[in-house]
């Protein structure tokens, strides 16, 4: 009898299948997913959803030889892009959430909204088995799982990978012999939305040696345009709402910013980060938009919030940050973290005028209606020396 509620490996599957019912896996197209599918459709009793939900990245849902309907399975699409922005993004920008200093972060903020959409679906089609494809070295491993059960799922869930640790060798042989030589070729592991496209495993395991092909990279040119460009970026309560004094959802904004910085070769990343059991691996990153949007916002919440704030700000953004990247974003800590950080965004308020160009991005202008900065120190030192005056001979 199959009583443990974690999936870890293939045979806690193989006892799901054997009492048929309704399963529901993340689907990205990408090999580790699309192995999983195959391996499900060896099971014709059960009901697999492949379920594929946009982020506003490119790449995603692949499913281009159609292999998700070959295999029997149905394919949901579900586009949350517009959420992932505001609900997670959004505050992700205020908390000024990077890891360690070293790269922002990304699927830290995906990986709740993918366990909520899973969650969901199982639940309108009745699916008490929600699988994913993370393995042990991934962070998303613990992410996923500890987001799936914060918000109350009490069906069977988890990576058939965290104990089965097999090939990326062996899972493209299998899928070559079954009939889909699409993935002979795939030589490394991506992930991809609007904030960030990702790559890790395959030819970037070893740290010690990773020149990354240049071809990897599609939102950033290594060869910047020749001319010089201005980007100007308005926030209100700490939201960026228009571009070049064009109001635009945050959604579009940062896309047309992932384009426009990108060219001039902004915002790539490189980076260990730690897993579960404290050992660290390698990721290479591309986000061009937010290395310009948390560059912009710090800048103007300096210009606006008080220095004492700020610095009690920067301990929660630690906070914040470190609730996410451990996977506990439906718990209080987090919550709380946040209240304090949006507090403080509600006087976040202004322009960032940026020059950007083969040196990279330069700012121009500050610009704040209720702003804490001294625009003419001259008449500032005359007028508080004389109010200081009258105030010791009074």
């Amino acid at each position: 009898m199959w009583t443990t509620k974690c999936v870890r490996e293939f045979d806690h599957i193989e006892a799901a299948a054997r009492n048929g019912g309704r399963v529901v896996t993340l689907f990205s197209g990408g090999l580790d997913s699309f192995y999983l599918l195959w391996r499900l459709s060896r099971h014709p009793d059960l009901e697999v959803y492949a379920l594929s939900v946009g982020l506003g990245g490119d790449a995603e849902y692949d499913d281009g030889a159609g292999g998700v309907a070959r295999l029997g399975a149905r394919h949901v699409l579900a586009d949350h892009a517009e959420v992932f922005a505001d609900e997670f993004v959004a505050p992700a920008i205020a908390a000024q959430a990077s890891y360690l200093g070293m790269h922002p972060v990304s699927s830290s903020l995906s990986r709740p909204l993918l366990a909520r959409a899973a969650v969901e679906l199982a639940g309108e089609v009745g699916a008490r088995v929600v699988l994913h494809t993370a393995n042990r070295s991934q962070n998303s491993l613990r992410r996923l799982n500890t987001s799936i059960a914060a918000l109350g799922f009490d069906g069977h869930f988890g990576s058939p990978y965290e104990l089965d640790a097999i090939s990326r060798d062996d899972k493209r042989a299998a899928l070559k012999k079954a009939g889909f030589p699409d993935f002979a070729d795939r030589a490394h592991s991506g992930d991809s939305n609007l904030w960030c496209r990702e790559f890790e495993s395959g030819l970037l395991d070893d740290p010690e040696w990773f020149p990354v092909p240049e071809d990897l990279y599609t939102w950033t040119s290594a060869a910047p345009p020749e001319r010089p460009e201005k980007v100007v970026i308005d926030f209100a309560g700490g939201r960026p709402v228009a571009l070049d004094g064009e109001p635009a959802g945050l959604r579009e904004l940062i896309g047309v910013l992932n384009r426009r910085a990108g060219r001039h070769g902004l915002g790539r990343y490189s980076g260990l980060e730690h897993i579960d059991s404290g050992e660290k691996v390698l990721e290479v990153r591309e986000m061009p938009a937010a290395c310009l949007l948390l560059h912009a916002y710090r800048q103007l919440e300096s210009a606006t919030v008080p220095a004492e704030t700020m610095r009690e700000k920067l301990s929660l953004e630690q906070v914040w940050t470190r609730e996410a990247i451990e996977g506990r974003w439906y718990g209080s800590l987090r919550a709380a973290a946040q209240a304090f950080v949006m507090s403080v965004a509600e006087r976040v308020t202004g322009r960032i005028t940026y020059r950007l160009d083969r040196t990279g991005m330069t700012v121009l202008a500050v610009e704040a209606p209720d702003a804490l900065y001294i625009r003419d120190r001259d008449a500032w030192e005359r007028d508080t020396a004389r109010s200081a005056f009258h105030f010791s001979t009074a």
